[in-house]
């Protein structure tokens, strides 16, 4: 396995696929934090490896991972003798690519990914706004590590 000993720029844009430059999450959901939670998110996933330096910013960067946060759902599970819904799932939709800026190789690509957390509902509208942030924390928590160990496993093949 080819060691990998340089520092690694990565650029967080998530912009329409293959569009050449941008530099912030394109978020075309009305969550209007999803996009900087997700970055940040990422970007603590990519700290952990300490030979890959995360930047908003193309020039100098080896790598460009580009996406979009699609869409955000939240459909009922389950409902109670009342009729009213005790159980919501956060379902985000996403797609996003890793290329090789100096050849333009796609190194990962994910066309379409939904990733689905189910949170408790309640009477109390506090309660089941904090149960859906905590599920859509845990969505973007996921999706990160995967991101992270997917590029780690493309590296090598540099």
């Amino acid at each position: 396995m080819k060691t990998f000993s340089r520092t690694v720029t990565l650029l967080f844009a998530l912009i329409v696929l293959l569009a050449s430059c941008g530099s912030e999450w394109k978020n075309r959901t009305s969550n209007l934090s999803l996009d900087s939670k997700l970055y940040r998110s990422l970007a603590r996933w990519y700290q952990k490896a300490g030979s890959l330096h995360v930047s908003k910013d193309k020039n100098g960067a080896d790598l460009i991972l580009a996406g979009e946060i699609i869409s955000i759902s939240l459909p009922s599970l389950g409902y109670g003798a009342s009729r009213e819904s005790v159980q919501n799932v956060v379902r985000l939709r996403v797609r996003y690519i890793l290329k090789d800026i100096a050849t333009g190789k796609i190194l990962m690509e994910a066309p379409s990914e939904v990733w689905d957390e189910p949170y408790l509902t309640s009477s109390n509208a506090a309660v089941t706004s904090d149960n859906e942030t905590a599920a859509l924390d845990t969505i973007i928590d996921e999706l990160s590590q995967k991101i992270y160990q997917r590029t780690l496993v493309q590296i090598p093949k540099i």
